[in-house]
């Protein structure tokens, strides 16, 4: 076969396994492969430092020893190509590229290289060079997506602790768009987990970003996409903006849903991820699998803001000296299992425990417990809140209690409220099962025991609850912490 017909052969072969996708992309070791069974001899690929990237299977390895001198020159950029004799072997030794140390194509053979031999072999080490810089070009293409993404899940956390000046920060003077915008809204895809890398693929830019907003796989869950875009991009017609993409994902997959949070500061960004939290529990129960978050105004907003004040400054004062991690890792526990905190913040999940611990020992409660989570979930959102009159108190009032300030006429109105859609109902089970959950510490298996009832059941209950409340319930976060204040001042109001 003559060196066009072999070259136009191979090519074809390449582009074949290219376009149906057969196999892995060719790589140096099979093109050395190919060149030794055309010429009928030996072939080797040595890069700039004398390594073997790769050989055939009777390359003679004791062959490069003596050939060092020469290796040095063609790599140095002194020489092109070099032919001499080694023992029995005919050699010829030709450099690739331009980029000083170059690698070295080596070729030993029975008898010297023909004319048409010496151009199938200048061919051919001119394809591994090519070869060789695409798939240096994949690993730095990789290597910068992977640290695009390791960048978005770090505003994403800075975001979530309520730090957008820190997220800047982070992005190293290529700031994304988002943080230049004063309110976001969090988009909340579930989707397959395989699917989340095309997607973050398909809209990502070249600055790693996607437009005006961000998409970050959640480290905790991995058939979530968490995706934040600037509410004056995605409003309007729901098939317009960066929205309108997440939308068609929707309705053209059946196994997709999206929850989407109401339009919050970007301080607030963890609020917002609780909000599409809870509406993608709704979607996922409604025909279209879409859903905007409706819930009703925060307990915290609505408690007397003094008296509030003072209970939380009270509650929150024994940690109120801790390290930031401390409390950032406490923060975002409220929000997400153990081991989801340490992956948003790359600490151990031993750090996570430990920072908790020390927590739970300076504030006296169980962590574990949903009620303790929540009482804290309340002080830190309390704290959260501006001060009131602008924070020119002469005097703090006395810290009043919790439920003397959970007794108030706004906070029994928002718990009948909240727990009014279980009430359709005539046997009162579904509450039944909720305050058994809860006095169960979450745990379905404990509350079906106590009930008397299949865990099945008790699970059914919880996601029919969730549909009602327009609360997620079956992982931790907020929607167990407005259960439980709620059935609190339930349990205690006339």
């Amino acid at each position: 076969m003559s060196t066009p017909q072999a070259l136009d052969e191979l090519l074809r072969q390449l582009s074949s396994r290219a376009r149906q996708g057969a196999g892995p992309a060719p790589d140096s070791q099979t093109l050395i492969d190919w060149l030794g069974r055309q010429l009928g001899a030996e072939a080797a690929l040595v890069d700039g430092v004398g390594t073997v990237e790769a050989a055939t299977a009777r390359f003679p390895p004791d062959l490069l020893g003596g050939l060092r001198p020469v290796l040095a020159r063609l790599s140095g950029g002194q020489l092109a190509a070099a032919a001499s004799q080694a023992g029995a072997f005919h050699v010829r030794c030709e450099a690739l590229g331009r980029d000083v140390p170059r690698p070295v194509l080596v070729v030993a053979g029975p008898r010297p290289l023909t004319r048409e031999a010496l151009a199938l072999t200048s061919h051919a080490g001119a394809l591994v060079e090519v070869v060789r810089r695409a798939r240096r070009a994949d690993g730095l293409a990789l290597r910068y997506q992977r640290a695009a993404a390791r960048v978005r899940l770090a505003v994403l956390a800075a975001l979530m602790t309520g730090e957008p000046t820190l997220a800047r920060r982070m992005t190293a003077g290529a700031v994304p768009p988002l943080l230049d915008a004063e309110r976001l809204r969090v988009h909340l895809l579930r989707c397959p987990p395989a699917d989340r890398g095309r997607i973050i693929d398909a809209h990502e830019d070249e600055s790693g970003y996607h437009g005006p907003g961000l998409m970050v796989r959640c480290p905790v869950y991995d058939d979530h996409l968490i995706c934040l875009l600037p509410p004056d991009h995605d409003e309007g017609r729901a098939d317009a903006g960066p929205a309108a993409p997440l939308r068609a994902l929707v309705r053209d997959n059946p196994d997709y849903a999206l929850g989407i949070s109401a339009a919050v500061p970007l301080p607030a960004t963890a609020q917002a991820y609780d909000q599409a939290r809870h509406a993608l529990a709704v979607a996922r129960h409604t025909s279209e699998r879409i859903a905007d978050y409706h819930g009703r105004p925060p307990l915290a907003g609505l408690l007397p803001r003094q008296e509030a004040h003072a209970w939380a400054r009270a509650f929150l004062e024994p940690i109120s000296a801790a390290p930031r991690l401390t409390l950032d890792i406490t923060s975002l526990a409220l929000h997400f299992p153990r081991s989801g905190v340490a992956r948003l913040l790359d600490v151990s999940r031993n750090t996570v425990t430990a920072h908790l611990g020390r927590v739970q020992d300076a504030l006296g409660l169980d962590l574990q417990d949903p009620r303790g989570r929540a009482q804290l979930a309340l002080a830190l959102a309390i704290s959260d809140l501006p001060p009131p009159g602008g924070g020119a108190v002469a005097e703090p009032p006395p810290a009043p209690s919790l439920d003397g300030l959970l007794s108030t006429e706004a906070a029994v109105t928002w718990a009948h409220a909240f727990l009014q859609p279980l009430r359709s109902g005539t046997d009162g089970a579904l509450h039944r099962t909720l305050r058994a959950w809860v006095e169960a510490g979450t745990d379905a298996q404990r509350a079906a025991r106590d009930l008397g009832i299949s865990r099945t059941t008790v699970r059914a209950r919880l996601r029919t609850a969730e549909q009602l409340l327009q609360r997620t319930l079956l992982t931790p976060g907020p929607g167990t912490h407005d259960l439980v204040h709620a059935l609190r001042i339930a349990g205690r109001a006339p």
